[in-house]
C-alpha cells in the first residue's frame, strides 16, 4: 500500500516476480538459482476434455512479472498455457509482463512461400499481444524479422558467445572451418567466422540434371580438407540436413565434423541419424527439453540459464541487454 510521509505518496518497491509454466520446469528452476530468486507457485492443471486452468498462488498486483515457457511438445498445449497465464496476470494488475519463451513456437511460419498460407509467427505474436503481455524475450529467432511482428520491446538474445566459447575450448589448435549447411544460414556462420577467426563454407544444394524428380545434390563451397568441420544451425529438428551435410564434408575430405545448434527439437528420428552420421560431437542448449530417449553418446547439452538470467535482471532493473553480446563472456 502507499503511505503518505512528509505531505509525498511513497511507492512501494519494485518487484520482480519470476514464475513458469509447465513445458520446461528444470530450466525454469536454474534460471531462479542464477537470479538468486524463487519461483512463484501456479497452481496449473488440464481438466477431462483437455482445457488447462492456471491461477497464481501469490498477488501478482504491481509487480514486474516474467512468465517463463518454452514451447516444447505438444506445441499448441504449452503455447495455450502461456497465454492463460499472461491473461491472468494482466487480470490480477500485474505492472509489467514478459513473456520469456527460449524457443518461440511457430517461428519457421514467418513468410508466405505460396498463396493461401498462414504467416503463424505473426498470429502467435498477436495472440500474446492480446492476451497481455507487455514484452518478448527470446533466444536466436529462426529469422530476425519476427521481431517486427511484436508491437513492443523484444529482446532477442544469442546463444552464440556459448557455443563458440565451448568449441574455441574444446577444440583448441584444430584447424577449423566453419560450415553453413545452406544458403539460408550464411549470415549466422559468418558470426561463427568472427568469433573463431575461422574460414567458411557453403554447402550448396541443386537439383540433379540427369535425375529427374530427383532430391538436391549437396557441392561443398570453400576449403575443407583435413579441416575440423562446424556446422552451424539454429536448430536441429529431424536431423536430416544436417545428416546429409555430415556426409558430403566426409566425402569432400573433411578430418571430423561438429555440429552446432541453438535449439535441439531433435524429433525421430534425429538421434539415430546423428548417431550414425559419423559425427564427433552435437552441440546444442537446453532451450528445449531433451529427454533421456532423445539423448545420444556425442550429445553435448549446454545451459542457457546463466544467460536468461541476466537478460530478465538487466530488463528488470532497466539495464541494457545488448550489452550482454559486446564482447564474449566466458561465464554465460
Amino acid at each position: 500500500m502507499s503511505t503518505k510521509q512528509g505531505g509525498l505518496r511513497m511507492t512501494p518497491q519494485k518487484r520482480l516476480l519470476l514464475t513458469s509454466g509447465r513445458s520446461h520446469p528444470e530450466l525454469a528452476a536454474e534460471v531462479a538459482q542464477h537470479l538468486g530468486a524463487e519461483l512463484s507457485p501456479v497452481s496449473a492443471y488440464d481438466f477431462a476434455n483437455g482445457e488447462i486452468f492456471v491461477r497464481f498462488d501469490e498477488s501478482v498486483r504491481g509487480c514486474d512479472v516474467f512468465i517463463l515457457q518454452s514451447h516444447t511438445s505438444p506445441i499448441n498445449k504449452w503455447l495455450m498455457e502461456q497465454l492463460i497465464m499472461v491473461d491472468a496476470a494482466r487480470r490480477a494488475s500485474a505492472k509489467r509482463i514478459t513473456i520469456v519463451c527460449p524457443f518461440l513456437g511457430y517461428a519457421r511460419q514467418d513468410k508466405k512461400h505460396r498463396g493461401r498460407e498462414p504467416i503463424t509467427a505473426r498470429l502467435v505474436l498477436d495472440m500474446f499481444t492480446r492476451a497481455g503481455a507487455d514484452r518478448v524475450m527470446t533466444v536466436d529467432l529462426h529469422t530476425s524479422q519476427i521481431q517486427g511482428f511484436f508491437d513492443g520491446p523484444v529482446d532477442h538474445l544469442f546463444a552464440l558467445p556459448l557455443l563458440t566459447g565451448h568449441v574455441a575450448r574444446r577444440y583448441a589448435g584444430e584447424p577449423i572451418t566453419v560450415v553453413s549447411p545452406d544458403a539460408g544460414r550464411v549470415r549466422v556462420a559468418e558470426r561463427w567466422t568472427d568469433r573463431l577467426g575461422s574460414p567458411l563454407a557453403i554447402i550448396h544444394k541443386r537439383r540433379d540434371p540427369d535425375v529427374p524428380n530427383q532430391v538436391k545434390v549437396f557441392e561443398v563451397v570453400g576449403d575443407v580438407k583435413d579441416r575440423l568441420c562446424v556446422v552451424v544451425d539454429d536448430m536441429i529438428d529431424t536431423g536430416g540436413t544436417i545428416a546429409k551435410a555430415s556426409e558430403t564434408l566426409f566425402e569432400n575430405g573433411a578430418k571430423d565434423v561438429v555440429v552446432a545448434a541453438t535449439h535441439g527439437i531433435l524429433s525421430d528420428p534425429a538421434p539415430q541419424r546423428l548417431e550414425e552420421a559419423g559425427i564427433a560431437e552435437v552441440i546444442v542448449t537446453n532451450t528445449l527439453p531433451i529427454p533421456e530417449d532423445r539423448r545420444f553418446e556425442h550429445l553435448t547439452v549446454l545451459s542457457i540459464a546463466p544467460m536468461l538470467a541476466q537478460a530478465i535482471e538487466e530488463v528488470f532493473s532497466d539495464g541494457s541487454v545488448t550489452s550482454l553480446f559486446d564482447e564474449p563472456k566466458s561465464d554465460i
